[in-house]
């Protein structure tokens, strides 16, 4: 059995490679191979293209880079006319991997698509394109089932995948030894994001935020590096900042979550799992002025992030563009850190986000959904 998958960015390398690990375990000998990082390989994924060189968001950086996915897209068509795999496997990274999709199915390779594109909250009009291209809709979320259903796709609700993973690996005290904790000190933790662009914006307001925070109380900040940026990017930055100092670690994150008392995040797949690890976080979100002015048309949902978008309400705060500023953040962090009750009842919150998604198993459910959709068309 050949399974080609393709995901564009850290999340979906994550995603993928808990997948290709269930494969793995019911298939031993299947081929998977496709567009990734280092997670897909790990997980025993030939690598045909590595993500590494990708990390761009918004509709005006996309458009400035549309020579470079053309090429990449004739390179990953031609991969497919070569290795004819049994099935594809799109995993989130709608923007390109719609149009790799429409490839397969004209190249008659069913496509399996897994975190798929949002149209519940923008882009109704991929609904067309996903009923006629993609065979099986592997679903998330209880209300992305619903908004499949209605355009007639064929879809299946598995609970979401960040269930499975989204836990830690040590005890409370054997994280804190690992990564030398304070028990004495705040310890707050910086995801600035996985796109070099997001780093960019991002990092140096958490950076300055946290300078803020350290001239009123004791303060051990964190950095976990996201698969698909270079830690010299990182260090290039923090560098500008040498009276915040910062320990950026490589493995171990559900750990880290464990032992932090707050989080700053850009929006995204870390906002789920900090939620699920019950880690207050404030969610900062910048696009370019045109982007967002594009989105705020587009968009549909009164939230950014996913915890807020699943209860109905803002449980974790969200700046957004301007409102992303190091007095911002650091006044919202300041707050929950100087008020243990405020911090408790935000926890207490975040417990209804794991009831809400956990239905049981649904990494091996969308493993069974993608052998079985492979098997129909091996014959």
């Amino acid at each position: 059995m050949k399974i080609m998958i393709s995901a564009g960015e850290a999340s979906g390398d994550m995603h993928a490679s808990a997948v290709i690990k269930e494969i793995k375990k019911i298939i031993p000998s299947a081929d998977i191979f496709g567009m990734g990082g280092s997670q897909m390989q790990a997980a025993g994924a030939r690598i045909i293209y590595d993500i590494n060189n990708l990390g761009i968001i918004g509709i005006v950086e996309v458009v400035r880079h549309i020579p470079f996915f053309l090429k990449l897209k004739k390179y990953l068509k031609e991969t497919m006319k070569k290795e004819k795999p049994d099935v594809l496997v799109c995993v989130d990274y709608p923007g390109f991997n719609m149009r790799l999709a429409k490839i397969a199915r004209e190249l008659s390779i069913p496509v399996v698509y897994y975190i798929a594109p949002t149209i519940w909250a923008w882009q109704k009009g991929r609904g067309a394109k996903i009923t006629r291209d993609v065979k099986k809709v592997i679903s998330i979320f209880p209300f992305e089932k619903e908004a499949y259903e209605k355009i007639g796709a064929d879809v299946t609700y598995v609970g979401n995948p960040l269930i499975d993973t989204v836990k830690p690996s040590l005890s409370y005290a054997d994280a804190m030894a690992y990564f030398h904790g304070d028990s004495k000190a705040k310890r707050i933790l910086l995801m600035p994001g996985s796109r070099l662009n997001e780093i960019e914006s991002l990092l140096p307001a958490m950076l300055k935020a946290a300078r803020l925070l350290l001239q009123k109380m004791s303060c051990q900040f964190f950095l976990p590096k996201a698969s698909t940026i270079p830690k010299e990017k990182l260090t290039d930055i923090l560098e500008k900042y040498p009276d915040v100092p910062v320990n950026i670690t490589n493995d171990k994150t559900y750990d880290l979550m464990q032992i932090s008392t707050v989080c700053i995040a850009s929006s995204g797949t870390a906002t789920l799992e900090t939620a699920l690890m019950k880690l207050p976080t404030v969610l900062v979100y910048r696009l370019s002025p045109l982007t967002w002015f594009l989105a705020k048309r587009l968009v549909h949902v009164s939230y950014v992030g996913l915890p807020n978008i699943l209860l109905g309400k803002e449980i974790t705060p969200e700046l957004l563009q301007n409102q992303v500023t190091a007095e911002s953040i650091a006044h919202i962090v300041g707050k929950w850190i100087t008020e243990e009750q405020l911090l408790e009842e935000n926890r207490k919150a975040l417990e209804d986000v794991r009831r809400l998604l956990d239905i049981g198993g649904a990494v091996r459910q969308a493993a069974q959904i993608i052998i079985e959709t492979a098997g129909d068309a091996h014959g």
